[in-house]
This record gives C-alpha cells, structure tokens and sequence, in this order.
C-alpha cells in the first residue's frame, strides 16, 4: 500500500538497494516537505492561537458544569414544559439517582456548598 501511496513503483525503476533506499528518503522527504506546508496553510492550525485562547479561557470546574446543567434543564423545564416545580424537582430526583455514584457524591458536596 505504501509503495503505491508514494509512487515509489512508477517514478523509479533499480536494482539497486542503495539506490532504492535513497529514493524512497527523498519521497519521503517530500511528503514530509508537503505536509508541513499543507497544515501551515490550513486555517486551523494558525500557529498558537488555539493555545493563546486557551489560556486565556478559565476552566469551569466539574461541579459548576453540572450545576450549570441542571440549572438549564430546570429552566427548560419550567418555561417550555411548563412543569410545577414539585414535578420538576422529583424529575432532577429521579435524574440524579440514575447517575453513577462518583458523580451522585460531587453531587452532594456541592448541595453542601450552596
């Protein structure tokens, strides 16, 4: 596969081994020389810019992101369901119960916290 991949059949045609192995460094060369020029020309990977953002966004902890969820999933609930807050919280219950036990205790430490 990677002989016909590199063209390394139809562009050269020897017996030698060490001619063999010295074509098949310069195709790999130019594949390696085309690469880096294909992904300094894609847009996304312009430079550190990906990094820079990075690190400048702060992480949001596991604790808010999961409160930050049931929040919005209350808020759905009550404004495009139009649920009572009874039924929306033995929802979050039932929700809750059904997580794996490792998120249920971060759970509890942060009802702790608020």
């Amino acid at each position: 596969m990677n002989k016909s991949f590199f063209k390394l059949g139809k562009e050269f045609q020897c017996r030698s081994y060490d001619s063999m192995v010295a074509h098949t460094s310069i195709v790999f060369t130019r594949y390696i020389m085309l690469s880096i020029e294909n992904r300094n020309n894609k847009l996304r990977t312009i430079g550190g810019l990906f990094y820079h953002c990075c690190d400048e966004m702060q992480d949001i902890k596991f604790c808010e992101a999961l409160q930050l969820i049931i929040d919005t999933l209350k808020n759905v609930l009550t404004e495009k369901i139009m649920l009572s807050k009874e039924i929306i919280s033995s929802i979050i219950d039932r929700f809750i119960e059904a997580l794996p036990c490792y998120i249920k205790e971060k759970l509890s430490l942060l009802s702790c916290e608020n």
